[in-house]
């Protein structure tokens, strides 16, 4: 089993930053891949962006590139989103995903630890 923790969601304004974080423990980090998902009110859970094992493989969402970087710390066992340039749009409850096979979590399909989510509320 993996657990994952979310943490730093809050209300913030439009063209604000905000760094998000997962907390992982359980089995070894470092053999997981991992991504961040969200789910908008009335929507789907839609990928975000992934991180591969090594950290050397990143994917990103077209409706956030450019303004979101994730990141892994497996000393820390933990993986992080930096967001910039937040809009209304980016108001979800953001979930941190593990699994082993990268595309599960790319493809957003089969993924198996989900985190239970920090909420990300964008204002205008």
């Amino acid at each position: 089993q993996v657990q994952l923790v979310e943490s730093g969601g809050g209300l913030v304004q439009t063209g604000d930053s905000l760094r998000l974080s997962c907390a992982a423990s359980g089995r070894t980090f470092s053999n997981y891949h991992m991504g961040w998902f969200r789910q908008a009110p009335g929507k789907e859970r839609e990928f975000v962006a992934g991180i591969n094992r090594g950290g050397m493989i990143t994917a990103y969402a077209d409706s956030v590139k450019g303004r979101f970087t994730i990141s892994r710390d497996d000393a820390e066992n933990a993986v992080y989103l930096q967001m910039s340039g937040l809009k209304p749009a980016d108001t979800a409850v953001y979930y941190c995903a593990a699994d082993q096979d990268y595309n599960e979590i790319i493809n957003n399909r089969g993924i198996e630890y989900w985190g239970k989510g920090t909420l990300v509320t964008v204002s205008s």
